[in-house]
């Protein structure tokens, strides 16, 4: 059995092998990719897939 804290594992931002544990960033390998990606989501380059937002479909109609 392999006990996860010790496995390495590619950082979603540049691939970069990096580790689990003591790893302040994970699971990216460094604050720069963490911001990197947190740059594309509020730049809305990431996105969740869903239907598209009806403008006004949380109010009830009268």
């Amino acid at each position: 059995m392999t006990d996860k804290t010790t496995q390495t594992y590619p950082c979603p931002q540049c691939k970069k092998l990096t580790r689990w544990d003591n790893n302040p960033w994970r699971p990216f390998c460094c604050e720069r990719c963490k911001l990197i990606d947190l740059g594309d989501w509020a730049a809305e380059r990431h996105a969740i897939p869903g239907d598209p937002e009806i403008p006004g479909a949380d109010f009830d109609e009268q």
